[in-house]
Order: C-alpha cells, then sequence, then structure tokens
C-alpha cells in the first residue's frame, strides 16, 4: 500500500498541473471509485466543475486538493491507486476510475487496478489534533512525521501512554499518521528499537529519538520518490520510486545487517511481516 512517502511523492508531481486550474469536466468510469459520495457520480461532478485547485496538501496518506469554496478534493488511493497525467489525447486505461480535465486541457487520471481507492469532494473542518483544516472524513488522522507542527518529544509522550508494542503504536493513525509497515520497520531500526517492545516500558528520550529517525527515514524516501515492488505504484509521470534501493531490514531476511553484521529476520505480524536485526534491535 502506498505510504505517507509515495503520497507525498504524488503531491508533489502533481501540484506543477493543478495549482490555479479550475475542474472543468469531470467523468466517473467506475461507481465503486466514488462510493464515498453521498450523492455519487453527479455530486461529485457538481461540487467540482467550476470550482479551482489553492493548494494541495496532505495528512498521512490522505492526499487532498484545497479548493476555492472551502471545501476539496478527498483521494485515498488504497492498495493500488495512482494518480496519472496521461499525455495530450491519450485514452483512458483499462484501469482508469475517473477522469477529471482542467481548464488548461490538462487530464487527471485516478487509476486503480484492485479498487479499493477513491475519491470524494468534501468539506474541509477544523482538525481535532495539530491546528489547520482537513477533509471532514480525515478528521480524525493525527499529523504525520513530516508536518512541522509535530514536536518530537511530546509526540514521545503520548505514545509512551500506550501498552501496545512499539510498532502498533506506529502504525495507529490516531497516533501518528503515514508510517505504513515498511516505513515502521525502517525506523525501528534505524533508532535500534524492537517492534514488540511496549511503548510504556521505552524512555521518552528512546521514544524522540524513535520519532526524529522516523522523520529522516521519511525524509530520505520522499526524496527518492518512495518504494516500489511493483507496478502498481507510480508517479504522476508513470515512473517508479527507488527507495527499495535504501531499505536497510525491510525484504532483507537472512541478509546481513548492514550497521553490527546481525542477521534480518522476518516475523508475522498483524496478517503482514515484520523485519528486524536479531543482534541490535534485541527485545
Amino acid at each position: 500500500m502506498p505510504e505517507l512517502p509515495e503520497v507525498a511523492s504524488v503531491r508533489v508531481g502533481l501540484e506543477p498541473h493543478v495549482l490555479g486550474r479550475t475542474f472543468t469536466e469531470v467523468e466517473v468510469l467506475r461507481d465503486r471509485a466514488v462510493r464515498r459520495q453521498p450523492g455519487g457520480a453527479p455530486e461529485l461532478a457538481n461540487r467540482l466543475i467550476g470550482r479551482t485547485v489553492l493548494g494541495l496538501d496532505q495528512r498521512g496518506k490522505y492526499l487532498w486538493a484545497v479548493l476555492d469554496d472551502d471545501s476539496c478534493l478527498l483521494i485515498h488511493l488504497g492498495m493500488s491507486g495512482q494518480i496519472i497525467v496521461p499525455e495530450p489525447g491519450e485514452s483512458p486505461g483499462r484501469h482508469e476510475r475517473v477522469r477529471f480535465t482542467l481548464d488548461n486541457g490538462v487530464v487527471i487520471s485516478f487509476r486503480d487496478q484492485r479498487t479499493f481507492g477513491w475519491v470524494w469532494a468534501c468539506d474541509l473542518v477544523p482538525a481535532l489534533t495539530g491546528g489547520g483544516r482537513v477533509p471532514a472524513p480525515a478528521v480524525h488522522i493525527a499529523p504525520s512525521l513530516i508536518d512541522e507542527s509535530v514536536d518530537p518529544v511530546t509526540l514521545a509522550h503520548q505514545m509512551r501512554r500506550r501498552t501496545s508494542g512499539i510498532k502498533r503504536v506506529l502504525l495507529n493513525q490516531e497516533v501518528v499518521s503515514g508510517i505504513g509497515n515498511i516505513y515502521a520497520d525502517e525506523m525501528l531500526w534505524a533508532a535500534r528499537v524492537h517492534g514488540e517492545k511496549p511503548a510504556d516500558e521505552i524512555s521518552v528520550r528512546k521514544l524522540a529519538e524513535l520519532v526524529r529517525a522516523g522523520r529522516g527515514v521519511m525524509d530520505r524516501a520522499i526524496e527518492a520518490g518512495g518504494t516500489s515492488f511493483d507496478a502498481l505504484y507510480v508517479h504522476v509521470n508513470g515512473e517508479s520510486g527507488y527507495f527499495s534501493r535504501s531499505l536497510e531490514v525491510y525484504g532483507r531476511e537472512g541478509e546481513r545487517c548492514s550497521r553490527c553484521d546481525g542477521i534480518i529476520l522476518r516475523k508475522s505480524f498483524m496478517n503482514r511481516s515484520s523485519y528486524m536485526c536479531t543482534k541490535c534491535q534485541r527485545l
């Protein structure tokens, strides 16, 4: 599933195409992609056509275009969603679900092979945490590691109130958003923390170190364009990210740790996998 760096890469790539532009046409090619819109495809079109994009924003895996009437176009990529800017005159692709046309003739294509993602035109409301305004469906989502409002020590105190294993806490979108399975493993490795250690048994100082390590991982991943393992996740130009070349533990079962020469272990975790070093991430 696309995580924060992948969504951030899409946001950066999309900005020059949409900022200051007005929606002139909205074509829904599969109703499932607008299943959260109360009035379906007609409501989506009515809320977007004639509206101008003032900016793009993000909280975790949620991406939205801020519109000129204090509403937004909210996008969640799900497992395989893509935002693509097709070549002029290019026909809708096999997995194209919604097509947005702007006043300069540019087309923004929402594609989704598995159709778990969705788009939703909705209102902006005050965020419950972190300040600012966010889409109403995302009001419960906490700020992300790359949000300037997030203070590492304050977040560390919030994490320490939890009794779950620290990896479960990192994946809780109401504590901190945008951290998925891959990046949780990478930031835990960077801070030398075992993912099963209960959060309330880790010092505030160590948790703050974990947050800072996570920011570093996220920054490097965004710079690399995110992590791509197949053709499902791509940028707006159809290219893949290459942070997978820099992963220290994820997907490296049985290999040597680059830091301590320990062996990378894979364990089952919430129907997924966790990767950690057996030597420098001891429980």
